[in-house]
């Protein structure tokens, strides 16, 4: 009997290509000067679905033998995402600290001019923009995109599991087949 190797090993490969992809749409993003377009972020959304559902699709082909139930897929995409997540992170701290210091400074100017067009009174603004100010430190800001991308990744993967799902039918398919 052939061992099937593990959801960890097995998506490491999906998950680095899904974290190379993230990184290079955020260094294409940030050099076009778009880091604060919130349509490029639903674009990314959009590129994340449809990279996650050929990744997953590929784990069942490759190493499912076609064939994966709901749970299965759904764990893959975590797993993934996972991986995706913690790289993610580490670029995240890199790009907060190494490629542009000022970035920081930058969202925070935005977040007020935000806060500023929504006709906040401004007692109200000086308090939101002391919590950004707490919150807007790389470790920080790194340590909570992993727990936005994972959040996001059951919800992508319980989409994309939903289209993967491949089973066959147990009154045909024999224990030696799957």
């Amino acid at each position: 009997m052939e061992q099937q190797k593990s959801v960890w090993k097995a998506n490491l490969n999906n998950g680095l290509i899904l974290s190379l992809l993230g990184i290079v749409y955020s260094l294409v993003i940030w050099i076009m000067d778009l880091t604060f377009n919130r349509v490029q972020g639903y674009i990314f959304m959009v590129v994340l679905i449809v990279v996650l559902y050929f990744l997953v699709k590929s784990y069942r082909d490759n190493y499912m033998y076609g064939r994966i139930t709901f749970g299965q897929a759904f764990g893959a995409g975590v797993v993934i995402f996972l991986y995706f997540s913690i790289i993610s992170a580490f670029f995240s701290y890199l790009m907060y600290t190494v490629i542009d210091p000022e970035l920081s400074a930058k969202q925070l100017a935005f977040t007020e001019e935000m806060l500023a067009s929504r006709n906040m009174p401004q007692q109200a603004m000086d308090a939101a923009m002391e919590v950004q100010k707490k919150i807007m430190k790389p470790g920080i800001i790194s340590l909570m995109s992993i727990f936005g991308n994972m959040i996001t990744g059951v919800i992508m993967s319980l989409l994309v599991a939903i289209f993967v799902k491949k089973e066959g039918n147990p009154l045909l398919d024999t224990t030696e087949n799957q």
